[in-house]
């Protein structure tokens, strides 16, 4: 039962928003970042007097994607990943080899089953600056990559769809795996990027949630030789 005074509805929301802060954006970053949740949905608050904000937390993000005309390439979208637009942009005369992963929605994960599909939300301007910060890590330890691609969903996926594409072109096979595989490896430990699983009757977060760590301290598998 709700209280009556204002004083006291305030102090419950703001319990409520502490606790969503907690368990959903722990984020280590110097950032502010507070978010009410409304359903699925996530709209950005207020934050207090000197301390700024980077951007809201997101679950749509409008547009084609197009890549760049220098630099890497990465992204947030709602729309369908443009998986073949990537391949045959990170292919150049130099790149012998051209390594794509994709992550797709499926039909389980750890500890659950029966999950019909995904709501990603996304912080923007701190996901996408880690993205940048991945594809830069990617380059130092691997120096001959030609091209990389990063490239990430938000919204609602349906099974089988594509969340997320990690597109990477090198001289040769080796290199072009090892960055792939650090790439998205990186990505996943790093990035503010949430999950909430639907299923029938229900969704909540996915309950392989962790913090995100920064770029440099990720334990990622790939290694550069």
């Amino acid at each position: 039962m709700l209280p009556r005074s204002p004083v006291g509805i305030r102090r419950i929301v703001g319990r409520h928003v502490d606790r969503v802060y907690r368990r959903v954006f722990r984020v280590h970053r110097r950032d502010w970042l507070s978010a009410i949740a409304f359903g699925f949905r996530l709209a950005p608050v207020a934050a207090p007097s000197g301390l700024g904000t980077r951007g809201p937390v997101l679950t749509t993000i409008a547009g084609v994607l197009e890549p760049p005309a220098q630099g890497d390439w990465v992204a947030l979208t709602g729309e369908a990943l443009p998986v073949s637009k990537a391949s045959a942009w990170v292919t150049t005369s130099r790149a012998g080899a051209v390594v794509c992963f994709l992550g797709v929605v499926r039909d389980h994960s750890e500890g659950r089953s029966g999950v019909t599909g995904l709501t990603y939300e996304a912080y923007e301007s701190e996901a996408e600056r880690r993205l940048r910060e991945v594809a830069a890590e990617t380059r130092r330890r691997w120096p001959v990559v030609e091209r990389i691609a990063l490239l990430h969903r938000v919204g609602e996926l349906e099974l089988s769809e594509p969340s997320v594409a990690v597109v990477v072109s090198a001289p040769h096979r080796p290199e072009a795996f090892e960055a792939a595989r650090f790439a998205i490896d990186t990505l996943k430990e790093t990035v503010p990027i949430w999950k909430r699983e639907h299923w029938d009757g229900g969704s909540d977060w996915a309950t392989c949630a962790h913090s995100v760590r920064p770029v440099r301290e990720a334990e990622s598998a790939g290694r550069a030789r």
